[in-house]
């Protein structure tokens, strides 16, 4: 029998809808039950922009009164933290505008759709907060060699203003953030936001009974800490997306045993599985089968996939059947990681 490419197309579909499948191995793909299309797709929820906006609209009005009251109360850290929730502003509109475009549906120029631009936007934010962070680092040694009389009460008033702010924002953004890397980043900025206002308050209080004005630079160094922190995590998460990696918690090995164990598989190989965005597991592979009707091989297929799915959270599967293995029947294709050209060895 030739080689034959299957898909997830009406059958996955309507299975889905009448079954109201969860997964419960992987819970962070538990609601995307809905097929749109050929495949299954976590949903956005439709109020993910209006909480995006409403966060811009705050993150554009703390930073000003923060950085109003760091200048009256000679306090570094409330400028850094302002710089930060500067930062943020623009990370949000970038998180917005990437937001945006993920919405638009596939295309024949992107089969895969656009979710790929929030990753972007997620490379870009980390950009933006580490150029942040040496602003802040830079004003914060300035300020340790020539430490300056610093008005508590002020830093304390302004700090509870972001606290209330970010604290608003980041649990406006908490849920989404679970299945979109793009709205993580987002999250992140403002829990981060929160956390160092809680710190400059308490420092501002410190510093309204004990002159002790080093606190305010140092605890600047400390802020500048927690970014960087939080950017190596957004930068490696992106980083692994676009190169294609192995979704996290996914083991190739388990994946090639539950399908080497089903009935009517005789072999598998030719292993792939990718995140096309922060959400949702690409996978494909190579089944071999005995030599039959297309119709019953059918019947294989569609046990495959409904296993795929419920064991693994793998939501956009396509499996090729073969009656024999092509090229040297790894699991992984070698022919691809080598940069070799796209015919099989066997067929050279």
């Amino acid at each position: 029998m030739a080689h034959h490419e299957h898909t997830d197309h009406a059958p996955c579909c309507q299975k889905a809808a009448d079954e109201k499948l969860t997964i419960a191995p992987h819970p962070e793909h538990a609601h995307s039950g809905v097929c749109d299309g050929n495949h299954h797709h976590v949903d956005m929820e439709k109020s993910s922009g209006t909480r995006l906006l409403i966060t811009l609209g705050l993150n554009l009005i703390i930073p000003v009164i923060q950085v109003i009251a760091g200048l009256f109360a000679h306090s570094m850290a409330l400028i850094s933290d302002a710089t930060h929730n500067f930062s943020d502003f623009s990370a949000i509109l970038i998180s917005y505008i990437a937001f945006r475009i993920g919405k638009k549906g596939v295309s024949h120029q992107n089969t895969f759709g656009y979710k790929r631009a929030e990753i972007i936007a997620a490379l870009v934010n980390v950009i933006i907060l580490s150029g942040a962070c040496v602003f802040i680092l830079y004003g914060a040694f300035q300020r340790l060699a020539a430490p300056e009389t610093v008005s508590g009460h002020v830093v304390v008033w302004a700090a509870l203003v972001g606290i209330l702010g970010n604290g608003f924002s980041a649990w406006l953004l908490y849920r989404d953030s679970k299945d979109n890397l793009n709205i993580k980043g987002a999250f992140l900025h403002m829990l981060g936001d929160f956390l160092t206002s809680i710190a400059v308050m308490i420092s501002g209080l410190i510093m309204m009974v004990k002159p002790w004005f080093w606190i305010d630079p140092v605890l600047s160094v400390l802020i500048a800490v927690f970014i960087l922190k939080n950017c190596w995590g957004i930068l490696n998460a992106s980083t692994k997306i676009l190169m294609n990696a192995t979704p996290e918690n996914f083991n190739i090995k388990e994946v090639h045993a539950h399908l080497m164990e089903m009935e009517g598989i005789k072999n598998v190989h030719y292993i792939h599985a990718w995140p096309v965005s922060s959400s949702g597991i690409s996978f494909s592979c190579h089944l071999v089968v005995a030599d039959q009707m297309l119709s019953q091989a059918e019947t294989i297929l569609q046990k495959a996939r409904h296993s795929l799915r419920h064991s693994f959270g793998i939501d956009h599967c396509v499996l090729q059947l073969e009656t024999e293995p092509c090229g040297k029947g790894t699991v992984l294709c070698e022919v691809i990681a080598n940069g070799a050209a796209t015919k099989y060895p066997q067929e050279e």
